[in-house]
């Protein structure tokens, strides 16, 4: 715990086998609480691994849901577990764990109620391998989502995130998609909210065994990103209404 708040870390898994191990060892067990892997139909041994490891909370999916629809499994057992913070950590290694204590404690102190740690404050994209085109459509998107949302992130798709309690409990994120477009959703569920989001500069490493989409997802994703924006901005002219923002 920190300041007497319930610490829980949930990690939407796919194919984590040769990851997980080492990304368990950088969770700071001082503070944390609770570890929740789901995995999500993973055809590796996954789930043996998170098992011989000792995991006390590794919940299966019966058929693949998607990367959306296994944070939203994450996030609803979290919430069971009585968290007060909810930190998504990805067991693929790419993101550090070490900034666990750090993210908890903007939350714990009450200075944001959510916290990203993004991979483009500094230069910690760039200099842990991330694929060039990849870079720059962050940048660009992300540059287009500021204007659409009237805000300053420096990055829209980290996937390292922390939430407070309240915030998950105020917003309707199960009505978010079960793909990759989740992560952009919930973003536009929480400015619609008002909900301020802090952000904390994280290196990255990307490798083989990292999880990372291809081109051709990365452009449906991108598209998507597009969309989430532009419904957001027409709800908030009240133009069209936006289903995840009512």
């Amino acid at each position: 715990m920190l300041l007497n708040k319930k610490i829980v870390v949930v990690m939407p898994a796919y194919n984590a086998a040769l990851t997980l191990q080492r990304t368990l060892a950088e969770i700071p067990s001082d503070i944390v609480d609770e570890i929740v892997l789901v995995d999500d139909c993973s055809t590796d041994k996954t789930l043996e691994v998170a098992n011989e490891l000792g995991l006390k909370h590794v919940i299966p999916h019966e058929k693949n849901r998607g990367y959306g629809g296994n944070q939203k499994t994450c996030y609803q057992y979290a919430l069971n577990l009585g968290a007060d913070i909810i930190i998504l950590l990805h067991p693929d290694y790419q993101y550090t764990p070490k900034l666990i204590t750090a993210m908890a404690s903007v939350i714990a102190y009450d200075v944001y109620p959510v916290v990203f740690a993004s991979r483009i404050l500094g230069n910690g994209a760039l200099h842990g391998g991330m694929p060039i085109y990849k870079y720059y459509a962050n940048r660009f998107l992300t540059f287009f989502q500021n204007i659409c949302f009237s805000q300053k992130l420096s990055e829209y798709h980290t996937g390292y995130r922390a939430y407070s309690k309240q915030v998950l409990e105020s917003i309707e994120f199960k009505k978010c998609g079960d793909n990759f477009i989740f992560d952009n959703q919930i973003i536009a569920q929480l400015f619609n909210k008002k909900v301020l989001i802090g952000e904390l500069t994280c290196p990255t490493n990307y490798f083989a065994e990292a999880s990372s989409i291809n081109f051709r997802r990365s452009l449906i994703y991108g598209i998507g990103c597009v969309g989430v924006s532009i419904r957001y901005l027409l709800h908030e002219y009240r133009i069209l209404s936006y289903h995840l923002l009512k």
